[in-house]
């Protein structure tokens, strides 16, 4: 199943059943478990960790040498990449900067075309990330999040759990979990579609909507986080993540767009 214009190392370690196109690089260090498939000219370079049943489609470059100056080329690093991911043509994928360490894609994934990933990102399960999408180094995005195409994320941000991104966004702050961003830094209040379509209760929805408000309009941030926490609304798992989340931030977050 390996093609014969595939250039793949005698000491990478492929699974027997691993389908790698024509022309594709796959060099010494990379480990790829069974069921995956390489597409026509992707590149897996060392440190490269793909999972089971991962797609990884043509002109796509896998733990690339991260974009840091101070990087020794020689330093052991990774890209790890869950099971039934897709990554999607002409994506790029740098690995870690700190020996050991990796850059991390979770479980069925979808990583749309010319998305690019900086060193030591983390991305979450069921992550889908639109086209020509962008994200800095350190970057964090939780489990569910939609990341509308164009987006651009700066380096370190931390993406909330279920949160959505409208086409073209850019944050440069901590966007909260399950809720909407859209133009920069700009929320639009919470994500109530996906909150339904993942079976989030009534219950948990309406507290979510009362912690949402109470932050939104409070001048001392903590201090409402922390009473919120304390109350009848701070005993769903959700809000917990949501004012948890608030409060151990340290770049500050996005905020509810002002209306005229």
């Amino acid at each position: 199943m390996i093609h014969s214009t595939a250039i793949v190392s005698k000491k990478a370690n492929v699974a027997e059943n691993v389908d790698i196109g024509p022309y594709a690089i796959v060099e010494d260090d990379v480990e790829i478990e069974e069921g995956s498939r390489i597409a026509a000219h992707a590149i897996l370079r060392d440190g490269s960790r793909v999972g089971k049943h991962v797609t990884i489609d043509s002109f796509s470059t896998i733990a690339g040498l991260p974009q840091d100056l101070k990087f020794d080329a020689s330093t052991p690093t990774y890209v790890r990449i869950g099971d039934s991911t897709t990554i999607r043509e002409g994506s790029t994928i740098n690995r870690a900067t700190t020996e050991g360490e990796a850059t991390v894609v979770g479980e069925n994934c979808f990583l749309m075309a010319v998305t690019h990933l900086g060193h030591d990102c983390v991305i979450g399960d069921r992550v889908v990330i639109g086209n020509n999408s962008l994200l800095g180094g350190f970057v964090s995005v939780g489990d569910d999040a939609f990341l509308g195409g164009d987006s651009g994320i700066h380096q370190f941000c931390r993406i909330g759990e279920g949160v959505m991104f409208g086409g073209d966004s850019t944050a440069t702050l901590d966007v909260p979990p399950y809720t909407i961003l859209a133009e920069r830094n700009a929320l639009f209040g919470l994500n109530l579609v996906g909150l339904k379509r993942r079976g989030h209760s009534k219950e948990a929805i309406s507290a979510l909507k009362r912690c949402y408000q109470e932050v939104m309009d409070a001048e001392k941030v903590n201090t409402v986080v922390d009473a919120l926490l304390a109350s009848e609304h701070g005993e769903y798992e959700e809000t917990r993540k949501f004012l948890t989340f608030i409060k151990e931030g340290k770049r500050g977050f996005a905020r509810q767009r002002k209306t005229r």
